[in-house]
């Protein structure tokens, strides 16, 4: 089996639902179960076979370049990617940090921690053919709004404001995309992956993969109190 793609991690966001905290603090860098979030998630990385990963920043990114560094102390290779003097949007910073990346890589978030095997999501991304995939999980609503339809390991629909009873999955916030499927928006500074990942729903090129256990972020006080207890952590 060829080796396990990096991974790109959207980092670069302000964090404003985090306020007051994320003011002088990147989300990355809030406490989670006693230590910043960032160190979780590259070791959960490391644990499932990956070992580069290219941290695309934005809102006081320095900070975390400082705590991680090379990365080389929790197991993986690290690299980062700074959106420079202007929010790129998720869609621009995956293309600023394409020289990075080769040619397939996995995107995730930094405020995401998801406990799956990645190994079998990149086999059935290679077995696809498709110029992308999108990691679902069936949420019916439980955790947060369902924004896709998935059919025959396909996305038939996926809108985060226009929602249907046939939306019974949610995205998961894990990808597996080659450069091709951002040839169209080469050039553009700034942009959502989101309408990246609309256009191929409409070209019908987005595959799909059941992820088949629940998501954690740490975008919300909850959250963060969620992920602390599946990590068994309690004060």
């Amino acid at each position: 089996m060829k080796p396990m793609p990096p991974i790109a991690v959207l980092a670069g966001g302000l964090a404003t639902r985090l306020n007051p905290m994320t003011r002088t603090l990147p989300k990355a860098l809030i406490e989670v179960a006693g230590r910043p979030f960032i160190a979780h998630q590259l070791e959960l990385f490391a644990r499932r076979g990956i070992s580069e990963a290219v941290y695309c920043l934005g809102h006081l990114g320095e900070q975390i370049e400082e705590f991680v560094g090379d990365g080389s102390r929790f197991g993986v290779n690290v690299c980062y990617s700074y959106d420079g003097d202007r929010l790129r949007g998720t869609g621009g910073a995956v293309i600023r940090a394409l020289p990075m990346l080769g040619d397939e890589f996995l995107v995730t978030y930094g405020d995401s921690y998801l406990d799956i095997a990645y190994a079998p999501l990149v086999e059935a991304f290679r077995d696809s053919g498709a110029p992308a995939m999108m990691t679902v999980f069936k949420n019916d609503g439980k955790w947060d709004a369902s924004n896709v339809d998935f059919k025959n390991h396909m996305i038939v629909a996926y809108d985060k404001k226009i929602l249907t009873p046939r939306m019974r999955h949610i995205d998961y916030g894990l990808l597996v995309m080659e450069p091709q499927a951002l040839d169209r928006w080469d050039g553009k500074e700034a942009f959502d992956l989101a309408e990246v990942l609309g256009d191929l729903v409409t070209a019908g090129h987005l595959a799909g993969y059941e992820a088949p256990e629940r998501f954690y972020e740490i975008g919300s006080l909850a959250g963060i109190a969620d992920l602390a207890a599946y990590l068994g952590y309690s004060r």
